[in-house]
């Protein structure tokens, strides 16, 4: 529980941060450096993925040459299969 309420707290604490040097750097008169440093460094946070994962661990992964055989398996355009890596195709 006590985890729980210091990480709320630091969540709140940096957000009140990086909205002052938001606001500061907009409006105020004397920002500098440090307010916009503060602003991109947690805009550059926002959108950092935190949340991934490897792809063989993910709910719903799909595996790897999965869509390029779909697409083959969907091709009506031609009459014959392609050739597979490092065959030769018949010319005839």
């Amino acid at each position: 529980m006590v985890a729980r309420i210091v990480r709320w707290a630091l969540g709140l604490g940096l957000t009140a941060v990086w909205w002052w040097a938001g606001l500061r750097l907009v409006l105020g008169q004397g920002s500098g450096v440090l307010e916009g440093a503060v602003v991109v460094g947690g805009w550059g946070l926002s959108v950092l993925p935190v949340h991934c994962v490897p792809q063989g661990r993910a709910a719903g992964a799909v595996r790897t040459g999965r869509w390029a055989a779909a697409w083959r398996a969907g091709d009506v355009t031609r009459a014959s299969p392609r050739p597979r890596s490092g065959e030769v195709s018949d010319p005839s």
